[in-house]
């Protein structure tokens, strides 16, 4: 779909030729094609059913919005999910306690106010007024200006959290789209979007830089951040020149691209790690723990650079930050704890271990176990029915006298092919397990588990 096709799908008859594709979903391609260009062009007809099978996809990111919203590929592809971006614009404009109170980490609100579950939003910032760009809004938000927008997932929700948002994107088609999804959800007055490079915007003129840099070009999905559209040095530059800033990164950022004195957290939405944000503050100096104290200059047990990191899971919104825990290693209980991606990105795996009364199997691995059964929303339960060493022979041996059928396999500093595995199993009983595969003390083993149900 191109430019030209796009607007015509704005038109009378293209949002008719919309409505009629959106009908049309689930029959057979070729009849509902067919079907369309009778009373319409082969264009406009192509264009709407590209746009109904992008908008039943989008259901999952967006939900009721999607019905009428427009799509591009690669912006689905990239557009952040909606309950994560509703939880970055909460940071964004919410109100942190004091100085030293619970959750904070310097400037920037953790979402909720605390390190459990929130149980009321927490006000809103009043940041610098500025005289140029996007008047602020009645709420008085932050004028925020997002300097790669894409189809205009997260300022979605910025509008909605009463930001005032000026954005851009170099592609005139993804900008387009933008637009009109402002317009369709009812923020047009809360939004402007132009055609500009990232580079010729002045952020020193709003009170945010929000960016989200395309990580995906003619080659596909890529993990290098100076190979992001814009590259690395140019969301730097926009961020040196800031006095606030929010970068949405692949979860997989190297340590080492994380600006001095930013708060990395890792978001993980029902248990999937979903992105990683890097949150900037110049006007309060480096980057803070929980607690309201200055970060350590180094983490003596990770060798990680002097930032805050945090993990946050939704739609709970529990939180946790880095306090410098180290869990200590031992041999394997009678339960065993995933800690969930978030923590483990995050390098939380001490923290977690501290809350469970845990230890470490293996000190390079992030599985933990203890004695005693501990419910937490960071980490999912197993009880241990053996341990053994990893051999096919003895573990299947092992499976078939316990009569299982159906084997749930989870790997973790493993190169065994879990696919090969399962069919080499050869299973036929009626019981279902949990097979963990990992490393003890540099050993390959293999854990046979049972799901636990809550303490």
């Amino acid at each position: 779909m191109d430019l030209d096709a796009f607007r015509r799908l704005l038109t009378p008859p293209g949002r008719q030729a919309l409505e009629q594709a959106l009908e049309l979903q689930g029959a057979d391609p070729v009849t509902a094609a067919t079907t369309l260009r009778k009373s319409h062009d082969a264009a406009l007809a192509s264009a709407a059913l590209t746009q109904a099978g992008l908008r039943e996809r989008a259901r999952a990111k967006f939900g009721a919005d999607a019905e009428v919203m427009h799509f591009t590929p690669h912006g689905l592809e990239q557009a952040t999910r909606a309950e994560v971006a509703a939880h970055r614009a909460r940071r964004l404009t919410g109100r942190p306690p004091g100085p030293g109170g619970p959750g904070t980490s310097g400037p920037w609100s953790d979402g909720s106010g605390t390190d459990q579950p929130p149980s009321a939003t927490s006000g809103t910032t009043q940041p610098p007024s500025s005289a140029s760009g996007t008047s602020r809004p009645p709420s008085g938000g932050p004028r925020v200006v997002d300097v790669c927008c894409g189809i205009g997932g997260d300022l979605i929700a910025l509008a909605r959290a009463g930001c005032a948002v000026d954005a851009v994107d170099a592609d005139p088609l993804t900008a387009a789209v933008a637009r009109a999804n402002a317009d369709a959800l009812g923020l047009g007055d809360r939004v402007t979007v132009r055609v500009a490079d990232a580079a010729t915007v002045s952020p020193e003129d709003y009170d945010v830089l929000f960016a989200d840099p395309a990580r995906r070009g003619a080659r596909g999905r890529t993990f290098d951040p100076n190979a992001y559209s814009p590259p690395w040095p140019v969301v730097l530059d926009l961020v040196a020149r800031a006095e606030r800033a929010c970068l949405k990164v692949a979860p997989g950022i190297p340590y080492e691209f994380v600006p001095e004195g930013a708060e990395a957290e890792w978001v993980s939405y029902k248990g999937e790690v979903k992105e990683a944000s890097l949150w900037i503050d110049r006007r309060h100096g480096g980057p803070r723990t929980a607690s309201g104290h200055p970060a350590a200059r180094s983490d003596v047990a990770t060798g990680i650079p002097p930032m805050v990191r945090r993990a946050t899971l939704l739609p709970s919104g529990h939180t946790l930050t880095a306090e410098g825990a180290v869990a200590p290693v031992g041999p394997v209980g009678r339960y065993v704890y995933e800690p969930d991606g978030a923590a483990i990105r995050a390098h939380l795996v001490g923290e977690v271990a501290g809350m469970v009364g845990g230890r470490l199997p293996d000190p390079m691995i992030a599985y933990i176990t203890g004695d005693e059964p501990v419910d937490t929303p960071w980490a999912a339960r197993y009880e241990v029915l053996d341990v053994l060493p990893f051999s096919l022979k003895r573990l299947r041996a092992a499976l078939r006298e316990r009569r299982v059928g159906n084997v749930t396999i989870k790997k973790r500093a493993s190169a065994v092919d879990i696919e090969r595995l399962r069919a080499d199993l050869r299973l036929s009983g009626d019981k279902s397990v949990v097979v963990i595969l990992t490393r003890i003390m540099d050993k390959p083993s293999a854990l046979i588990c049972h799901p636990a149900p809550p303490a």
